[in-house]
């Protein structure tokens, strides 16, 4: 039976687990069309892309995905958000099935506990009394979860899991979640073995280190002038000194807007900035991501309508080419194959603000990008 698969990932960087999920996916539902829901610049955890959108489709595209689109950067915010807009992209392509990676791997397990979090009253009285406490919210979930159950769901992929399925849960969408055994940890800063983590590989590539046996030969190839946060630092702090109103910015609050008015003169570094920032209210991912959002001048406005208004495709096969031109009729939104000012013109913006980056030589190549692209074929 053909089954139309979705996949969520941020492939940054693509590597032998990301190779291993595909592998698994085509080994256990051969024949089936496999459709990647891609973040662009901004990844849900906080970090820049190192590399561009068209890049990691062409990755994806060489190693067995089939249609690959775009998810609009207003959802790449904390879980939820970003579960929302991934999921509902994946309903609107008439997705059957997805799978994604877990470190628990017991889908039993996690359809039980999103069941909780959406219908359970104690669930959410216990997550209110454990933020009060001054903890960030993730911990306040994971805590409310083991005092009712007594499951200890604290691991990125299981947080992204429940997710993902309280979206098809709560609207009802006829979509089947799988798991496949996470085998790394996301967020171990130490390369083990082959499959190593996405962190621990952006770190070598930070540092200057090698780290081609980390990755997949086509993904080592086309990871060239990786880009990241630290280098766009002194824009970062200009832009915090000069904007009087930093809560103008998505997820920025009073309480950060004047701890980060109140760090920015004497920190010199991304990191010793994240670092005086952080406290037990505030996790390292959202505060990098309220930073980026600073940094490329997101604001609530513009993140404030969570509707889906489009689908960009950014690349196909003949085989994903085929299927959306079987579907498209059905779909209710526009479909997107090349730039829409409309719809894009504020990622063009994200794109002039990164080619501000000393890395970037051809710096009108790099903003023209985003328009002149055309879908990636295979």
């Amino acid at each position: 039976m053909c089954m139309n698969i979705g996949i969520i990932c941020e492939y940054n960087p693509f590597h032998y687990g990301h190779l291993l999920h595909l592998k698994k996916i085509k080994e256990l539902y051969p024949n089936s069309n496999i459709i990647l829901v891609l973040s662009g610049w901004i990844t849900e955890r906080g970090d820049l892309s190192m590399i561009d959108k068209f890049k990691k489709t062409d990755i994806a595209l060489n190693y067995g995905v089939d249609l690959v689109v775009e998810l609009p950067y207003k959802f790449i915010q904390s879980a939820d958000f970003f579960a929302k807009g991934a999921i509902e992209v994946l309903n609107k392509l008439k997705c059957d099935t997805i799978i994604f990676g877990s470190e628990c791997n017991d889908i039993n397990k996690l359809i039980n506990l999103s069941n909780i979090q959406l219908n359970n009253k104690d669930y959410n009285l216990l997550v209110k009394k454990y933020i009060n406490t001054g903890i960030n919210y993730p911990t306040a979930l994971s805590r409310a979860l083991k005092d009712i159950t007594g499951y200890d769901i604290n691991t990125p992929n299981d947080i992204l899991a429940l997710c993902y399925i309280k979206e098809i849960i709560r609207n009802n969408y006829n979509i089947k979640p799988i798991t496949i055994k996470r085998c790394n940890n996301y967020n171990n800063v130490k390369t083990e073995g082959k499959i190593s983590s996405a962190t621990s590989i952006r770190n070598l590539i930070k540092n200057n280190k090698r780290y081609n046996k980390y990755v997949p030969r086509y993904s080592y190839k086309n990871i060239k002038n990786a880009i990241f946060i630290d280098d766009y630092f002194d824009y970062l702090k200009y832009k915090i000194i000069s904007t009087k109103d930093l809560t103008i910015y998505n997820n920025v609050d009073d309480n950060i807007s004047n701890r980060i008015k109140n760090c920015i003169n004497f920190c010199f570094s991304f990191d010793e900035l994240l670092n005086k920032l952080k406290t037990k209210r505030y996790t390292y991912n959202r505060l990098k991501r309220i930073l980026l959002f600073i940094l490329l001048s997101i604001t609530k406005e513009e993140c404030s309508n969570l509707k889906l208004e489009y689908i960009r495709v950014l690349g196909f096969n003949s085989k994903g080419k085929k299927y959306l031109n079987s579907i498209k009729k059905e779909i209710d939104i526009e479909i997107l194959t090349k730039y829409v000012d409309k719809y894009l013109n504020n990622d063009l913006r994200i794109n002039t603000i990164l080619s501000m980056n000393k890395k970037i030589k051809n710096k009108t190549e790099f903003i023209e990008k985003e328009f002149k692209q055309s879908v990636i074929i295979k």
